[in-house]
């Protein structure tokens, strides 16, 4: 038999009102519910019903883990500073990281992620391909020094997240144990009630080749999936890949320069030539690991940052600055053009040989038309960094492609033998000889999750949780008088019985409407209500969701609420 939860016991302060600093919806209504309160910027703590919510969650994803055979253990968050600059990710996590030192001077970090000491901890037990294939998981908190950290509990700088690794013999192996975690996540994601896309993403700082993410469409994510109407293609915005048409041979003038004067835009440039912003080349000036580097796109495409620096990760990618121009005199600030620039030129595949384009001059106030690659200037790679559009071309059969935002929830890697390699895993083989390990890291965000779940099932009313993470199945309210009450208290002694989790506002000195208001926001999937009726054994079953109501008899609303 479960536990009743008493409203008047339990430590819930709810809010009228919406948090001052509160952007997303779901921020919004954890805090306003009483399921989580900021202790300080990124970092939340987790009230009762908050941490209901939270370990429901974790309940799904270990038992959906143990069921493909993943044991579970738990690492230490506080790691030393060794196998992450073995690794190279003490540098390229850069500010992300949170650094700190020991009494005697040792570096530490709080764990953003725990490729390297798994692959550590493994090569310790593991000395034979008779101990693999073996998954271990962790459900644990993670630490990330967000230089901005917002929308609640889904971008915080302390977060609790499931990450698991496999390590096979194998690459065969290895795929095996990506479909294995892949089916996990679909069955937990399901259960969670949460609607998700499986996409196409980049590996980023983690390495290894094959890479999905699972996303929840919100308006509150900060990730933008492509999805195809007429195919099954979905894919992060920032891994989505274009291939230049082939350009026939055409034939183009020279260079012919321009005097543009009061044009350092492509808009003014356009404006004054009277021509399409697709038919300008705009160079954008970055500093790759501090060296300055042009990248072409067309004049009516953006250079989409974070997909550019993930191809070229581990290099640091920024901006030039002011500064920067001043120390190359070369470089003319609004006028840049890559014919006769002593860069590393990176172009956009539709900069394509042979085409033709009106672009910077290299000279103030002058543009110069006909300027064709291949031909006036060299590409030294092409990297595929324009921003997505709606309508741009899908990659597997041509349809416009639609775009949307969307909440990570999970990220599934084939790693490969990136860290085998690093720390020199290898077992000894079937053939008595050693044999390089190779890994996959897949991750769920459990916190995140929670977020995402406010996100995708609230209304107008408040929060509207599915039964499987809910904090109880039924919210009992009694109405105020002393027989509501009695009943309220009755009923919810008769379902706990019946294998109920079951919350009950039996608050005195609290008005109907408070406590009416409070239920809906607090959104446990059924709320009943002992009141008018109360007298005839009659009580008032609401579905949370629907907002259907009925009345019924105490035996029937029970029969209901367990059937």
């Amino acid at each position: 038999m479960s536990q009743v939860q008493r409203m008047s016991r339990l430590m819930v302060k709810t809010l009228r009102d919406d948090p001052a600093d509160a952007e997303t919806l779901s921020h919004k209504l954890l805090v306003r519910a009483g399921y989580v309160r900021r202790s300080s910027a990124g970092v939340w703590s987790w009230l009762p019903l908050g941490k209901k919510v939270l370990d429901n969650v974790s309940r799904v994803v270990r038992e959906e883990m143990d069921a493909i055979g993943a044991q579970e253990v738990l690492l230490p968050a506080l790691l030393p500073k060794e196998p992450y600059e073995a690794s190279g990710r003490w540098e390229e996590y850069g500010d992300l990281l949170f650094r700190l030192k020991d009494r005697k001077g040792a570096d530490y970090l709080l764990g953003p992620t725990h490729e390297e000491i798994f692959t550590q901890l493994v090569k310790d037990q593991c000395s034979s391909y008779k101990d693999l294939p073996v998954t271990l998981y962790q459900i644990q908190t993670k630490y990330r020094d967000e230089a901005r950290p917002r929308s609640g509990v889904l971008r915080g700088r302390e977060f609790q997240m499931k990450d698991s690794y496999s390590f096979d013999t194998t690459d065969e192996g290895l795929a095996e144990s990506y479909a294995l975690h892949r089916a996990a996540y679909q069955k937990i994601f399901t259960r969670l009630g949460l609607d998700y896309r499986i996409v196409s993403a980049v590996s980023g700082a983690m390495g290894g080749s094959a890479s999905e993410e699972f996303l929840a469409p919100a308006a509150a994510g900060e990730d933008t999936f492509v999805d195809c109407p007429a195919c099954d293609y979905a894919a992060n915005s920032e891994a989505v890949t274009y291939t230049a048409p082939a350009t026939g041979a055409v034939e183009h003038g020279p260079v012919e320069e321009l005097d543009t004067p009061d044009t350092p835009t492509i808009e003014t440039l356009a404006a004054l030539l009277g021509v399409p912003a697709s038919t300008t080349l705009k160079n954008l000036l970055v500093k790759i690991d501090g060296e300055i580097a042009a990248v072409g796109v067309p004049g009516d495409r953006e250079v989409d940052l974070g997909k550019l620096g993930e191809l070229l990760a581990p290099a640091v990618v920024e901006l030039v600055t002011a500064e920067d121009f001043e120390d190359r005199p070369d470089l003319v600030r609004g006028y840049v053009g890559p014919q006769g620039l002593k860069l590393r030129y990176i172009a956009d595949p539709r900069i394509a040989g042979g085409t033709a384009w009106v672009t910077g001059a290299n000279k103030p106030g002058t543009h110069a038309r006909n300027v064709v690659a291949g031909r006036d200037f060299e590409v030294d790679e092409y990297l595929d960094v324009v921003v997505v559009e709606e309508g741009d071309p899908c990659p597997s059969c041509g349809t416009g492609l639609k775009l949307d935002r969307a909440i990570e929830i999970g990220h599934i890697f084939q790693l490969g033998r990136k860290y085998a390699d690093t720390f020199q895993l290898d077992v000894l083989g079937q053939q008595g000889k050693p044999v390089r390990v190779t890994m996959g890291s897949y991750g769920i965000g459990v916190s995140r999750a929670v977020a995402a779940l406010a996100e995708q099932t609230a209304d107008e009313q408040g929060l509207s949780w599915p039964r499987e993470v809910a904090p109880a199945d039924v919210h009992v309210v009694a109405a105020g008088k002393a027989l509501q009450t009695e009943l309220a208290l009755d009923v919810s002694e008769q379902l706990s019985a019946a294998g109920l989790r079951v919350l009950v506002d039996e608050r005195p000195g609290v008005s109907p409407g408070v406590k009416f208001t409070d239920a809906e926001l607090i959104g446990v999937p059924h709320i009943l209500v002992a009141g008018r009726r109360s007298a005839e054994g009659v009580v008032e079953l609401k579905d949370r969701r629907t907002g259907e109501r009925e009345e019924l008899t105490v035996a029937e609303a029970i029969a209901r609420l367990t059937a």
